[in-house]
């Protein structure tokens, strides 16, 4: 029985009432070859164990060959790894049900990156793209008793290099990275992480080895290799359907019966279908009952993230082959791109389940280099990180890897969005058809594997491949643009978005990122500015100018990256270096920074509002320069942030209704001066402890013009709230507040943001004594109309804080207690403290909050640890910093 449904008829829904059997479906014999392999280099002087999954260098390092490949200077001595040639061997036998089976498949999840795959001497496949897949057929090569199995890997840097001169008729850029980055060359001729080559946050490590699990199944009639289901919503008979793809792998001609049901929604179907011998990809569409009311999925913030089982069997002759389940999450996720009044723009907004959604949050990078270290546990402590600074997006950047599935899971399951690139960034890549042809089969393998994650709501292309094109990064003579754009267009239009769109009707896709969207389709797909405020996405650093300044911010439709470098703390840093090291002009902390003159930039933006640490001790001060580093992080990051928050319900020249801040980046991948909020290891920078309140769903923000003290009241949530500003002045030389201003309450709508209060910084302090902007500072909250707080509080300086009259050294005490489950920290200070920062050294865990100003005599925070401790651990470990005492 099949059943036909044409457009979005109600229909009652057939149920398979053909005679069920008794038998269960196939389940194939899976053999796992993960575990302890031997491993050797191109002339056997190195043999070893190693570990699968994994990588050469974790091997080496777990058999004491090398040192911590993150100490020091190992980034650069141990080059060696990746220019030499390295075999996997293993031995197996295979039992004599799995021979007799009728197909036997070796299936590697992983292979980083260029191999020779041999079976008892037999070459069964090759393969040259990390993010792929493989399967080989290998029954006629299994034979009685013991098996060998090799993996033979090419060194990527040659093979890379090689890649390259074998491509003459036009060079495609760039070359090699920065010398600041101590990298390796050509890492766009090779399809694996690009980042591994370097970055400007990370070292040069190109990794070699079996990064995900190795296995032989084997089956005789079917055997499904993956299920993925997308829900789509027709709104004209207000109608789910879900889209359901299997992948099936079978040995023979057979026909099928396939039965979907999400049964707590009361609806199945069954259809008919055929399957030929070898790969199937069959998609069905099962029509959701308009009976059953369905529960959405909600984005952190916006409501919970309910989902449901979808059940998959299969049937031939009457008989149960397939049986499976798996978990359906509905939502619906749009691209806004439609005229603003008052624009000759285009809007560039999310609305999820039509609702228009402030996407709050990150970049997320590779959480270290050698991906068999990064485990579940690490994954979840940075998400949950996330979603504890009031995050609900991470941006999953193009140079790194597509993640493992737990992290989907974990976004699924936290409600944080997901703008998932695809894996190119910073360079031209070749249009070879071998080259092609391995990315098209990593794009469909990637949507089918991640589809299903509700969390994912764009595709996007590259990472600023479009704006490398438009503003000529590499030089490209004028006569040869044709060919660069055409290349351009062949791989990321013709080629992934062309399969994104048929593999994945459920969310949008962006060519690049930043682009002008529609508009840069309209230009060709390479917009002349592609980081043109009035369109799509924008990238905005800037490193000289006061970023204090909000005037300096592009007013985008979206910012997807900004931000600032900042140093890690000392705790982190100190397991890879030694005493001669601790120094802000050292040879390590210059080995250390990847960005050209970014210790420079970093001490002469802090140095445009504080004075630079001056101890003559010399570890205090560079202890001290890098927490200057993390508090002008912090601010500038604020101050960004802010701007761009405010700016999501106001059109000024054209510009804004901002609707996107995620600032660059979320983590480290090692122990380094970078742009991250959290440190290699999971530590909590300033800025981390700054975005929980920036990021906060209500919020006030604070900034003058021309002399004008201004609060906007900031609203993330879904309904309205009548709110007043409240100011508080504080004397720099005295915790007591000087006087406060009320503002007259406003209605604050759900999803905007409203300006609450308007005064003239002169008029403010009139009536506060002998306040002046050099002697007092500002803070300032919302409260509703109960009088109760609404948000964090925040703060506004009205001078440089090194140009501050009456401040002094707080001389803060500390007294920490067990609390029930957590642990208090009780402070005391003698005056008004900026930038207040608790650590606890290498205890892991996080404080409630964190690198506060402090405008009262005393203040209790809790200390959330990751580990058991105890009091006098913490008491032990503690130490207390504030701005004046670097000084």
């Amino acid at each position: 029985m099949k059943l036909s449904v044409k457009s979005c008829i109600c229909v009652s829904l057939c149920v398979f009432s053909g005679v069920l059997s008794a038998f269960s479906p196939e389940t194939p014999l899976t053999l796992s070859l993960d575990g302890k392999w031997s491993l050797s280099n191109s002339n056997g002087s190195v043999s070893l164990f190693a570990e699968i999954p994994g990588c050469v260098h974790s091997a080496l390092q777990q058999q004491g060959i090398i040192q911590d490949p993150y100490f020091r200077f190992n980034d650069l001595s141990y080059r060696w790894i990746a220019l030499d040639n390295w075999t996997y061997t293993t031995t197996f036998t295979s039992s004599a049900q799995m021979r007799v089976k009728q197909k036997v498949l070796l299936i590697f999840d992983g292979v980083d990156t260029v191999a020779s795959v041999s079976l008892n001497g037999i070459v069964v496949g090759k393969t040259d793209n990390m993010f792929r897949r493989y399967h080989f057929s290998v029954r006629d090569s299994l034979k009685d008793g013991v098996n060998v199995l090799k993996v033979d890997l090419l060194s990527p840097v040659v093979y890379a290099s090689e890649r390259r001169n074998a491509h003459t008729s036009y060079r495609v850029p760039p070359e090699c990275p920065p010398d600041v980055q101590k990298g390796e060359c050509h890492v766009n001729f090779i399809r694996k992480e690009q980042s591994s080559f370097s970055w400007d946050w990370g070292p040069s490590f190109p990794t070699m080895g079996l990064w995900k699990g190795v296995r032989l199944e084997a089956f005789d009639t079917v055997h499904l290799l993956q299920v993925s289901s997308v829900p789509l919503y027709d709104s004209s008979c207000s109608q789910w359907r879900l889209q359901v793809e299997l992948l099936v792998d079978t040995d023979q001609m057979l026909s099928l019966e396939v039965e979907l049901s999400v049964p707590e929604l009361d609806s199945e179907q069954t259809f008919q279908t055929g399957l030929l011998r070898g790969k199937n990809q069959n998609k069905f569409t099962l029509f959701i009952s308009t009976s059953s009311e369905v529960e959405l999925w909600w984005p952190r913030g916006y409501g919970e993230q309910p989902y449901y089982n979808l059940t998959v069997r299969g049937f031939h002759d009457g008989f149960l082959i397939l049986d499976t389940e798996s978990k359906v999450y509905f939502r619906t996720v749009e691209l806004v791109q439609e005229p603003i009044v008052g624009s000759s723009g285009l809007s560039f907004y999310f609305r999820v389940n039509g609702k228009p959604i402030f996407l709050k949050g990150s970049n997320w990078i590779p959480a270290h280099s050698f991906q068999d270290r990064v485990t579940p546990a690490v994954l979840r402590n940075l998400l949950e990180s996330a979603v504890d600074a009031n995050m609900n997006a991470l941006r999953v950047w193009g140079g790194g890897v597509y993640e493992q599935d737990s992290f989907y899971d974990l976004c699924d399951e936290m409600g944080i969005m997901v703008w998932q690139d695809f894996m190119f960034a910073c360079a031209l890549y070749p249009t070879d058809d071998d080259f092609l042809q391995t990315v098209r089969e990593e794009v469909v393998q990637q949507v089918q594997r991640l589809k299903s994650h509700p969390s994912i709501i764009i595709w996007s292309g590259n990472n600023e491949n479009e704006a490398a094109l438009a503003t000529n990064w590499f030089n490209i003579p004028t006569s040869q643009w044709p060919t660069y754009d055409d290349d351009y267009v062949t791989l990321y239009v013709d080629n992934i978005r062309k399969i994104v769109q048929e593999e994945d009707e459920s969310r949008p896709f962006l060519v690049s990122s930043p682009t002008n969207g529609a508009e840069s389709e309209q230009e060709g797909w390479v917009a002349t500015n592609p980081y043109d405020p009035q369109y799509g996405d924008v990238h905005f650093y800037s490193y000289t100018h006061d970023c204090w300044d909000w005037t300096s911010f592009p007013r985008t439709r979206f910012a997807s990256e900004y931000g600032f470098q900042s140093w890690p703390s000392f705790s982190t840093l100190q397991p890879v270096s030694i005493k001669e090291d601790w120094s802000y002009d050292s040879n390590f902390t210059s080995h250390r920074q990847h960005h050209e003159g970014g210790n420079r930039q970093m001490l002469l933006q802090a140095a445009l509002h504080f004075n630079l640490p001056n101890s003559t001790d010399a570890l205090k001060r560079f202890t001290d320069t890098l927490y200057i580093t993390q508090v002008m992080q912090a601010q500038c990051v604020k101050a960004q942030t802010e701007f761009y928050r405010r700016s999501r319900s106001e059109i000024i020249g054209g510009e804004g209704h901002t609707m996107g801040a995620l600032y660059w980046q979320l983590n480290d991948i090692w122990q380094a001066p970078s742009w991250s909020s959290i440190e290699f290891g999971g530590k909590w920078k300033m800025l981390h402890y700054f975005a929980q309140s920036f990021f906060a769903d209500v919020l006030p923000v604070g900034f003058e013009d021309r002399d004008t003290f201004f609060i906007y009241a900031v609203s993330d949530l879904i309904r309205d709230l009548k709110l007043r500003a409240v100011v508080t002045i504080y004397s720099w030389a005295d915790p007591d507040p000087v006087c406060t201003h009320t503002s007259d309450q406003l209605l604050v709508p759900g999803g905007a943001a409203v300006a609450i209060l308007k005064q003239p910084v002169a008029t403010m302090l009139a009536g506060c004594g002998r306040c002046t902007r050099l002697t007092c500072l500002l803070t300032f909250h919302l409260e509703d109309q109960r009088g109760r707080q609404q948000g964090p509080t925040n703060h506004h300086f009205l001078c440089s804080p090194k140009d501050a009259q009456g401040l002094q050294r707080p001389n803060i005490t500390a007294k920490v207690q067990e609390d029930q489950d957590d642990f208090t920290v009780t402070l005391h200070s003698a005056s008004v403290a900026p930038f207040v920062w608790l650590d606890v050294g290498n205890v892991p865990g996080r404080f409630s909050s964190n690198g506060f100003l402090m405008v009262s005599r005393n203040q209790t925070v809790s200390f959330y640890a990751w580990r058991p401790t105890s009091v006098a651990e913490l008491s032990a470990s503690l130490t207390v910093t504030s701005l004046m005492d670097v000084y």
